[in-house]
């Protein structure tokens, strides 16, 4: 940088720009030939942008003058975007927007000095043109690099070497070599031969040189005329300032057409690479939507609570669920297995080859499915518990309701001609006897009508039950309670009416037969007895453990124990009888044989009491039998457990050894990855021992058995075990495989993964496979990696965090870390080499055209990319245009395209 002004680097000390007035002079920005040459080429240079952006300028010291125009110059020369700019028309605006201009030029690394904005507002041309001259210095001839030399010496011996095959050209500068217009003429022929004939050209005709090389020029190389021939020719010494400037639109012309070719194989090698991984992100989406769409169908049955309220059609469901946990569900988890292994290795491939990391599209991402899959799991569980839970609860109705029917029927057998028998007005018609008998025979009545008040209510209790419980077919036992209620109510108020009319006879009908009414009294209640042992004796139940029948087959002793108090109750009834026969017999009492307090007889006693005890061995059969279905049970409770305390140790050593492995404490990723194979056969292997345990626990929930306390294992926690071991192990043999894909192609050797990974584990102490941020940090010192302790160490630090953990979760996988310390020294493809290599492709424009991309690309890349770019919007922009550097960016996750 020169210490007075303007720009020097690579084109050295003739770039600069003077204060003095005299430094002005000696350079030649005040000859008014030069002055004329630069206006003229300068604008022209101008105009050769600007009008990219639909725009032009006519006099340069006049249109710059509000910044607005320069502005926009840069911008389009420079593809960057310049701070907005003011809209006013004071001078003030404009002193600010071109000082916007010239602070933007400042920051790519040029000094201005004695330029400023408030001259460039005024028009001083002078300034004008030194600001502009800068300009072209750092955007068009900065660059210009020939054998390590500065801008200006790397242009002349460009210009040298390709003129040099030609006769009466010798070029040693720009000023007097370029004056006949051979020069401009042979750099043309040595690029585009079929534009010149070079041959029918003489050094005596300058003026029609120069015009020839200016109209090829601006007609098929689309450079405009920046120079005047009559100008050229009659200038002593031209201005080299406008000379470079136009040789240097030679130079990018040309220069482009030779690096077309590598920034076009640069283009196929990143497409290649980009075709595939869009390949593999397809198969992923697809094996996602299937997996998803899979588990969206499958969620409302499991989520489904109907069924048609029978024990049967419920039973039927629990074995459509084993049928799918069997069949349908295994295939399912090796899909998603098979899906998480295919996008790691997507998210390695795109990794190593500098892409951004893959991001499936919403609701597809690995989480997703992760929720989904649980989601899934947890409805399965809940499923299995509603439908044993159902099963319980039917088995239940169906009891209550065999039991509601029983009692129903032993109580309409009981009321059968009760309301017929208490409306009949026979004792007005009795004798006194027959009143007394018919009195007594009704206060019989009523002592029976209460004692079947609890059969009422236990009848209208169970009722009320099934309600509750939601039993299927509620209305007909509603209906049928609802008439038995009804029909005890009437019997209520027929008794009540009965017993008022003996009442009102009584006073005629005194004699009561005391044996009969004897006889009623106590046959009554023991007739009762009688029936509630009989229910008890044929009584349904259902037991579920050892206990449960023990105590059935307990209360049955006890009830066996009073028969003996039963018998002595029978004999004295029927003594009764006896007694009255006989008195009947002796007395030759008329009718005295008819017992006119109850219905109850000897017989239909002694037959009762006959059934009673032939219920009782029967009764002994039936609990022994269920003894025996427990005992089973019991069997069964104890062969699961042997095999699921068999079963779920195993799973759990075979999960810590393949744990083990997968933190790479031993041998190389090769044995790694055989070591883990050789568990995969191994817990295939092993799989007849979890079939083997299914066909026990289908055993064990088909005969009702819902507890176990010899095994704290279920099989819901079994399945669950064996399909995480089965994913970890495909899991760690896909991260394995990576390792060995990212050692092979980032070129370590097997003692720096292997130091990698020590130091890794060294810090990673809980064993989770993943480091904190200062785990990490000690992790990379501990390898040498030089992190300071100051702010500018942080600022370092917080960057590498940002690599190597994207998504902020907090932590640092092994992957990441091992990608992060393996790619620092390798050669990668970046979105700037892919822009610059399209930009050449496009001659320098800020778009490309499709007839440029297939002529430059293979036809299958070439419509790739047509495809996949977006329209270009800026200024200038043509139809068709396409917008190549919101492409490239997009390619390295760099935009939101």
């Amino acid at each position: 940088m020169m210490e007075n002004g303007g720009y020097q680097g690579q084109y050295g000390d003739d770039g600069g720009y003077m204060e003095q007035e005299e430094e002005w002079e000696r350079e030649g920005l005040l000859d008014p030939a030069w002055e004329k040459q630069q206006k003229k080429t300068f604008t022209a240079w101008c105009n050769s942008h600007l009008r990219k952006a639909g725009t032009a300028i006519e006099n340069i010291e006049d249109d710059f003058r509000n910044g607005l125009k320069l502005m926009l110059l840069l911008e389009v020369i420079s593809g960057e975007t310049l701070p907005k700019p003011d809209r006013g028309k004071m001078r003030f605006h404009k002193i600010a927007n071109v000082n916007k201009a010239l602070d933007f030029i400042a920051s790519k690394g040029v000094k201005l000095v004695s330029i400023g904005a408030e001259e460039i507002v005024d028009g001083n041309l002078k300034m004008t043109l030194g600001m502009i001259w800068t300009i072209i210095l750092r955007f068009a001839i900065q660059d210009i690099s020939v054998e390590e030399m500065t801008a200006k010496e790397g242009l002349l011996l460009w210009c040298q070497r390709k003129t040099a095959p030609y006769k009466n050209v010798n070029v040693q500068n720009f000023h007097l070599s370029f004056k006949d217009g051979l020069a401009f003429c042979a750099l043309i022929h040595r690029h585009r031969p079929d534009l010149i004939d070079y041959s029918k050209l003489s050094k005596d005709n300058p003026l029609e040189n120069l015009n020839t090389a200016f109209d090829v020029a601006e007609k098929y190389l689309d450079i405009p005329r920046m120079l005047d021939p009559d100008d050229l020719i009659n200038t002593p010494k031209p201005d080299e300032r406008a000379i470079m400037t136009y040789v240097s639109c030679y130079y990018h012309a040309f220069q482009g057409a030779q690096q077309a070719e590598t920034a076009a194989n640069r283009i196929c090698k990143v497409l290649k690479v980009n075709q595939e991984n869009e390949r593999l992100m397809e198969e992923y989406e697809r094996l996602a939507s299937d997996l998803l769409e899979w588990i969206r169908r499958t969620m409302p049955w499991l989520n489904s609570r109907q069924s048609d309220s029978t024990l049967a059609g419920v039973q039927k469901k629990l074995e459509e669920y084993r049928t799918y946990r069997r069949k349908h569900k295994p295939p399912r988890v090796e899909q998603k297995a098979k899906l998480e292994t295919n996008f790691n290795t997507l998210q390695t491939k795109l990794r190593l080859s500098n892409r951004p990391a893959y991001m499936p599209t919403e609701g597809k991402v690995v989480s997703d499915i992760t929720n989904s899959w649980k989601g899934l799991e947890h409805a399965e569980k809940a499923f299995e518990e509603w439908l044993l839970a159902e099963t319980m609860r039917l088995e239940r109705l169906e009891h209550l309701a065999q039991k509601f029917k029983h009692k129903a029927d032993t109580h309409e057998d009981w009321t059968k001609g009760k309301e017929e028998m208490l409306q009949s007005q026979d004792y007005r018609n009795c004798k006194l006897n027959e009143l007394k008998a018919l009195k007594k025979k009704h206060e019989a009545f009523e002592s029976d009508l209460a004692a079947h008040q609890d059969r009422v209510e236990q009848i209208a209790a169970i009722a009320q039950e099934l309600n509750t419980l939601e039993y299927h077919d509620c209305a007909s036992v509603n209906a049928r309670c609802q008439r038995i209620c009804d029909q005890w109510d009437r019997l209520g108020a027929l008794t009540q009416r009965r017993r008022q009319g003996l009442d009102e006879a009584e006073r005629i009908l005194e004699k009561i037969d005391l044996l009969h009414l004897e006889f009623a009294k106590r046959a009554a209640p023991f007739n009762n007895w009688l029936d509630g042992a009989r229910e008890d004796l044929v009584d349904m139940f259902i037991v579920h453990t050892m206990e449960e029948i023990q105590g059935l087959i307990q209360a049955h002793d006890q009830f066996k124990a009073t028969l003996g108090e039963a018998d002595k109750e029978f004999n004295v009834i029927i003594g009764l009888v006896r007694d009255a026969e006989a008195i009947v017999k002796q007395e030759q009492v008329p009718g005295g044989l008819v017992n006119p307090y109850t219905t109850l007889t000897s017989d239909l006693i002694s037959r009762k009491w006959s059934e009673v005890r032939a219920l009782v061995p029967q009764r002994d059969q039936t609990l022994a039998n269920e003894l025996r279905k427990q005992q089973n049970n019991e069997m069964l409770r104890r062969q699961f457990a042997e095999k699921a305390n068999a079963v779920g140790p195993w799973i759990e050593r075979q999960m810590d050894a393949v744990t083990a492995i997968g933190m790479g404490i031993s041998g190389s990723l090769e044995e790694q990855l055989h070591r883990l194979k050789e568990y995969e056969q191994a817990v295939y292997a092993y799989k007849p021992s979890i079939e083997e345990l299914e066909k026990i626990h289908q055993a064990v929930q088909e005969s009702m058995i819902f507890e176990n306390r010899y095994t704290h294992y279920t099989m819901e926690t079994l399945r669950v075990g064996w399909e995480q071991l089965l994913t970890s192990i495909n899991r760690n043999i896909n991260e394995v495989e990576n390792q060995i894909l990212t050692r092979d192609s980032k070129g370590i050797t097997q003692e720096q993964l292997t130091e990698f990974r020590s130091s890794f584990n060294h810090f990673d102490k809980n064993r989770t496979g993943r480091l904190a941020p200062e785990e990490f940090k000690s992790c990379l010192v501990s390898l040498g990696y030089s992190i300071g302790k100051d702010k500018q160490g942080d600022m370092d630090f917080q960057r590498i965090l940002a690599v190597v953990d994207p998504n902020a979760s907090g932590y640092v996988q092994f992957d990441a870390f091992l990608d992060f310390m393996t790619r620092e020294s390798t050669d990668t493809d970046t979105a700037e080499q892919v822009i610059d290599s399209f930009r050449i492709l496009a001659s320098d424009k800020p778009y490309i055209l499709p007839d440029e991309l297939r002529r430059e690309l293979p036809p299958d890349q070439a419509e790739y990319c047509i495809q996949r770019m977006p329209p270009y919007k800026g200024p200038n922009a043509i139809p068709g245009a396409l917008d190549y550097m919101s492409f490239s960016t997009a390619l390295y996750g760099e935009s939101d395209l």
